[in-house]
């Protein structure tokens, strides 16, 4: 039962997400709330499926740019997801599953090891160049921008579909799923980290 929150401010914007660990809220599709409808709706897809409440805060200087909200967003997401890995002992950190609606199907399989990867593979299917108003481009840059936050290794499969809608739910609700084993804590887990590795520490020297 605890909140996490990441801001990222720039010149250009300030992008926030509070995670709020209670249970899902009845309201919980109140608190997504960036000037971007079909976003709101993925982000929502995220909350319902990983079972936790997300609110985020958007702001923008002079332009609603969707590149840099959702690049933005994104990143404070996998930030905030992170802060929870690293400092809950138990947390698996690493979750695979498989999001489908009508005809769509995907997976996608995220660890978080610090190692910032993405791999977006749509085999040969078609991806409209926008669905519901924001640029398909756009969407994969909120997942992008996601591991770059999380420093994690994040892989995106879409093995069928046709309806553009239908696409981008498959992809989040896996991603939701996914999201729900990261953040999973189990006792056999406690005082492990998500890979072998252990956790990494670095020595940098600058004369």
């Amino acid at each position: 039962m605890r909140t996490i929150k990441a801001v990222r401010k720039t010149t250009e914007s300030l992008m926030g997400i509070i995670l709020d660990f209670t249970p899902l809220a009845p309201n919980y599709r109140e608190k997504i709330c960036t000037p971007i409808p079909f976003l709101n709706h993925m982000i929502e897809h995220i909350a319902y499926r990983a079972g936790f409440n997300i609110k985020t805060t958007t702001e923008l200087t002079d332009f609603t740019l969707v590149h840099v909200i959702a690049e933005d967003l994104g990143m404070a997401l996998g930030k905030a997801v992170k802060e929870y890995v690293d400092t809950t002992d138990g947390a698996y950190g690493y979750g695979d599953a498989v999001g489908m609606i009508d005809e769509a199907r995907a997976s996608v399989a995220m660890s978080f090891e610090s190692r910032a990867y993405v791999d977006i593979d749509y085999h040969g299917n078609e991806i409209p160049h926008e669905t519901e108003g924001m640029l398909s481009e756009d969407l994969e840059t909120f997942l992008e921008g996601f591991a770059q936050g999380a420093m994690c290794t994040l892989h995106v499969d879409l093995y069928k579909g046709r309806n553009g809608h239908h696409i981008w739910e498959a992809i989040y609700r896996a991603f939701g799923s996914a999201l729900h084993d990261v953040v999973a804590v189990s006792e056999e887990r406690m005082g492990k980290t998500s890979g072998v590795a252990g956790k990494i520490e670095w020595t940098i020297e600058n004369k």
